[in-house]
């Protein structure tokens, strides 16, 4: 699919023309908030809640420019190292914006997944997360999966055992065959992966799928994320030639 920049605002234009290929899959590491809140003398609580409402504008964005699928970090395995208070903010923010989504499913036809042992959350939560997905499941428009105490070496530990549980006897183990037991079976692989904040890693995000995404770094905190710096990303991503391992 093609977009043209000049059919948005002006403000969430990019420094461009012309149009470019609009990624079937984007996955983002939503990092930087607790920086963005330090440099403005507020609790990390704070920057939490301004990235929050940033996820809301890019997601709505990214279904306007006819994105497939948005897959977002929220909540890595190794996050509950994190101070209590912290983590329990970032719990309440993911149970507000579930309570607003369902609220708002049938207008804006958003499909929610989630990736991660949800085992560790409250009952409350679980059981929230359970009833947004049965309610969207119906909704044909972009998928947005949510990573929720999720980490891709303990996703690729867990379709092991799967597979050793499941498998049929005899049956081969293919990239194929293994794949349908991560928590990304059925959807394609992320063209591109996104991350603000700085840092220059993935962070155990999503290490199975993005074998061959394209990784897009920018110094820009999340919570400052705008539609404009996806553009960005996504005038980056066109400029790249996707070879995979062959020759063009």
């Amino acid at each position: 699919m093609k977009f043209s920049p000049f059919k948005r605002k002006k403000q969430d234009a990019p420094q461009t023309d012309g149009a470019y290929e609009i990624p079937s899959h984007i996955a983002l590491i939503m990092d930087g908030n607790g920086r963005w809140a330090a440099r403005r003398g507020l609790p990390r609580s704070a920057g939490h809640a301004a990235g929050a409402e940033t996820f809301r504008r890019v997601a709505t964005y990214c279904k306007e420019i006819g994105v497939r699928y948005l897959t977002v970090y929220a909540f890595s395995t190794e996050n509950w190292k994190r101070p209590p208070d912290e983590v329990g903010a970032i719990m309440e923010l993911l149970e507000r914006y579930l309570k607003e989504a369902t609220d708002k499913m049938e207008r804006d036809r958003v499909k929610l997944k989630f990736f991660g042992d949800l085992s560790a959350l409250s009952d409350g939560l679980r059981a929230l997360i359970h009833d947004t997905e049965e309610i969207s499941a119906r909704f044909d428009g972009v998928q947005v999966n949510i990573c929720v105490n999720y980490g891709g070496r303990d996703e690729i530990i867990r379709a092991a055992r799967l597979w050793r549980e499941r498998a049929d006897d005899g049956a081969e183990l293919t990239e194929e065959s293994f794949g349908g037991f991560m928590y990304s079976a059925g959807i394609p692989d992320p063209d591109l992966v996104i991350r603000p904040g700085g840092e220059m890693r993935v962070s155990n995000f999503l290490l199975w799928q993005a074998a061959y995404s394209e990784l897009y770094f920018t110094d820009t905190l999340w919570p400052d994320f705008t539609p404009r710096e996806l553009d960005k990303a996504i005038k980056a991503y066109n400029s790249r030639e996707r070879r995979f391992g062959g020759v063009l």
